[in-house]
This record gives C-alpha cells, structure tokens and sequence, in this order.
C-alpha cells in the first residue's frame, strides 16, 4: 500500500456535502425571488399611489376646456383666513381662472361666510380690482346667500354688483379683537403668572394682567385704522349708491337683511346666483372654478400653517388678530 496516497473519504461523507451545497443553493435561490417580488410590489405600491395621487389632483385646466359660453362661478365658503378653503390665495386662483376662461361671459362670486381676516379679505378685494382691470369686457358680481358679512362684504364690494336675498345677512362694517381678562380668576385659585419680556410692552394684552390704559389705546389706535381701511374699500367699490347721508349706522359694525341692505345701497338687487345668471347676465349655464387644492398640497399648506401657528402661540399673538367679523 502507497502511504503517499491520501486516505479516501467516505462515500456518505460526499453525499451530505452535496446535499448541503443543494440547500444552500435552494436558500439562495429563494432569497434572490423574494427580493424580486419585494421590489415588484414595493414598485407596484408606489405606482397605485402615484395614480390615486394623480386622480385626486384637480385639473387645473378643466373649467377652461368649456366649449360654450358660460358664468364663471368662484365660491367664498366659510370663515376667510390664510388656512381655510376661502384663504386670498384660493380664491384669487379661482378668479384668475374665471377671468381668463374664453366663453366666460362674466364672474359671479357666489358668497356665503361671516367675514374673517382683514389682511386676506383685502388681497382678494386688491386681486378683483386688478383682474377687472386687465379684462375690462367681462363683468363681475357678487351674489350673497346667507351671509355676507364684514370681510366677506369687504370682498363683494370690490364686485360691479352686488345682490343678495332678501333674507340674506349683509353688511357688519366693523373690526373686533377680543380675548379675557384672567387676573381676578388666577388669584381666586392661587395661580402666580410668571413672565418674562424684553420691550416694555411686550405682555400687551396679556391676560393674567390688569389692563394697561396705554396699551387699550394703541390696540383701539390699531382697530381704528384698519376700520377706515374698511370703509375706504366699501366707499372705492360702492361709490355713490350707499346712503352715507342720514345713516351714521352704516359703518357702525352693524348688519341687515338683504330687504334692508337694498334700502342703504350696501347691494344692487335682490336675486339668488341662478337668478343673477339668467336675469342680469343673460347665461344659464353656471361652472364653478373655485380652486380646490390637491391632497398634496393640502398637507403642504398643513404643514406649514401648523409652523406658523406655533411661532404666533409662542408668541402669545393667536388669539388676539383683528378680524373682521
């Protein structure tokens, strides 16, 4: 016997190493599929919301496409502040849209909201000047339903005519801001407020505290002007048919019915929007353009309200904006 040869394995030996290597190859094999379906669902997945996505985007351009002539109709619904579906930014959208529309024969804010924010209220009355301007050929109105009320009255008077029902709200001239006075309160419960400023009056209108005569009068300085921008707005938009004469209540924050908002010149007639359409306009169909953002957008504008809000609440300033309401 050779002792340079090398001992011989066993045959079982050899039989377990194949069946090894086998197994190994199988787990493999089914590692590498199940990677594949992994990425041919996790693929599948991210198309199915790209098409939900897509679908739940409103065509920016399908009121355009109406191929017969038509009143172009943008919704004010709603309190009018930056974070609802009646914020500037919407509505002008709207309105740039139905302004531009070819077979629009004219724009018809269709209203229905209590007022809101004086800042948004007037860039949207800035924004229909300046459309009506740049298409001079088309007309717009506004037709309140049941209410339409300081800034929402604000928006309207930027319109060629206003109408509303007769029993609709109108009017509320006016600026509020409001909060509560806390002091008696903490100290009936044993709570001590403690803060802390830099600016002396930083703490106005803080609620653990007495009122400050100063600062009342700068707040009442403050509501004062944006009233006379107000007013300003309603005189430019309205000119010589509201009766300022004899009626000092007109801008006293005030509100009537459509009956009697008629009767002071605040609208023009009393019509519904379909009535307004056919009668004045002399078109029956109605389109609405009212921009409505995408779910995308929706949790953009989200997002960046919730920030915006978070700095004003640190800032002790949320509860205490103007409004017009």
């Amino acid at each position: 016997m050779d002792s340079n040869q090398p001992p011989s394995q066993p045959q079982g030996s050899d039989k377990e190493w194949k069946l090894i290597e086998k197994l190994l190859g199988q787990a493999q094999a089914e590692q590498r599929k199940s990677r594949r379906w992994g990425i041919f669902f996790k693929t599948l997945t991210f198309i199915y919301l790209f098409v939900v996505l897509f679908m739940l985007i409103p065509g920016r351009d399908g009121a355009l496409a109406v191929s017969e002539s038509h009143v172009a109709v943008v919704d004010v619904d709603g309190v009018i502040s930056a974070d609802s579906e009646a914020s500037a930014d919407l509505i002008s959208a709207g309105l740039r849209e139905a302004f531009k529309a070819d077979n629009a024969k004219a724009v018809l804010l269709r209203i229905n909201s209590p007022g809101g924010s004086p800042v948004q209220s007037n860039q949207v009355y800035n924004e229909i000047r300046r459309l009506r301007e740049k298409y001079p050929e088309k007309k717009v109105y506004a037709a309140i339903t049941d209410t339409g009320a300081s800034g929402a009255y604000y928006i309207a008077s930027a319109a060629d005519d206003i109408y509303a029902d007769p029993a609709s709200i109108v009017g509320s001239i006016g600026v509020i801001m409001a909060g509560f006075g806390l002091q008696e309160a903490a100290e009936k419960l044993g709570v001590e407020r403690r803060v802390y400023t830099a600016g002396e009056n930083k703490d106005l209108m803080d609620p653990f505290a007495p009122v400050n005569p100063a600062h009342r009068q700068h707040v009442q300085e403050m509501l004062d002007e944006i009233h006379q921008q107000f007013i300003a707005a309603v005189k430019q938009g309205r000119g010589d048919r509201l009766r300022v004469e004899g009626h000092p209540e007109l801008f006293s924050g005030l509100f009537w019915t459509g009956e009697r908002a008629l009767d002071l010149g605040l609208i023009d007639g009393l019509k519904s929007p379909g009535q307004v359409a056919r009668d004045v306009i002399g078109v029956d169909k109605l389109v609405n353009y009212t921009y409505s953002p995408s779910p995308v957008e929706q949790l953009l504008q989200r997002f960046g309200v919730s920030i915006g809000k978070g700095l004003g609440s640190s800032l002790g300033l949320e509860q205490y904006l103007p409004d017009l309401r």
